[in-house]
């Protein structure tokens, strides 16, 4: 199977040009022949977009927008695991949500648990519920960035059975999260994909932060640089990649 993650460099507080850019990644993956996509952590919005547009415009999902994902992920044939905050109906909350859409339906969201304690997560309220979903037969456990400090949480997802662990995330290289992930991979004896981002925004700089998959404790596909769709292929009897190395493709404000 084919997989991409969208390694990018999100407008923070751009709404519509980031989705414009996800609907031309998700095409041109489709063309590529992916089965499943990974997008990084708040790759809509940007990591610090409230105090550029506030939270008014985050609304219980799925909304307008990501039913038409919905439909474009069942037209194609896509699984598609899209970050996007979204407002819980019945409380009102606010969450930093990580969704399997999956050949036109929500097929699990994972809500993130560990929300940094400064300002610029203060938006969110931490999720509370972790469980793996099925998605083409394989079961697959969701996380978001902070979520894989610790190992706890991936031990959680590895007891209710999980054969697989995705992680969208926003991890920049002050504090180089390699090794957190190699644990998490280790003590779980599961594969890690990661998909990170880049570029820079206000004080964090993501521009060396990289996206990886990992297996066994050890990365065996590593990325960092300038915005890029990274494909790889990947084998699920044996739960290995067959790829030895990303496929990078430069994606740049216009064309990919």
């Amino acid at each position: 199977m084919k997989v991409a993650f969208f390694h990018i460099e999100p407008k923070p507080g751009q709404i519509e040009a980031n989705r414009h850019l996800y609907e031309r990644l998700i095409s041109a993956s489709a063309v590529l022949g992916t089965r499943w996509i990974l997008t990084p952590e708040l790759g809509i919005s940007g990591y610090y977009f409230t105090d550029i547009i506030g939270t008014n415009w985050i609304k219980p999902q799925p909304d307008e927008w990501m039913n038409k994902i919905k439909l474009e992920s069942r037209r194609l044939d896509l699984t598609i695991f899209l970050s996007h905050p979204e407002r819980d109906k019945k409380t009102g909350k606010f969450h930093n949500t990580l969704f399997a859409i999956d050949k036109g339906r929500i097929a699990g969201r994972h809500r993130k648990i560990e929300v940094h304690p400064g300002a610029e997560e203060a938006w969110s309220s931490p999720g509370d519920s972790l469980k793996p979903f099925a998605i083409d037969g394989a079961r697959i456990g969701m996380l978001i960035c902070a979520d894989t400090w610790d190992t706890h949480h991936g031990l959680e997802l590895q007891k209710k059975a999980a054969e697989l662990l995705v992680v969208s995330a926003a991890w920049g290289q002050k504090y180089p999260p390699l090794e957190n992930w190699k644990t998490l991979s280790l003590s779980t004896g599961l594969p890690v994909w990661v998909c990170n981002r880049t570029g820079q925004e206000r004080n964090v700089d993501w521009t060396q932060a990289e996206s990886m998959v990992l297996a066994k404790g050890q990365p065996v596909l590593r990325y960092s640089g300038k915005p890029a769709l990274l494909v790889f292929d990947w084998d699920f009897e044996r739960m290995s990649p067959v790829s030895a190395e990303f496929t990078v493709i430069p994606v740049d404000g216009r064309e990919i």
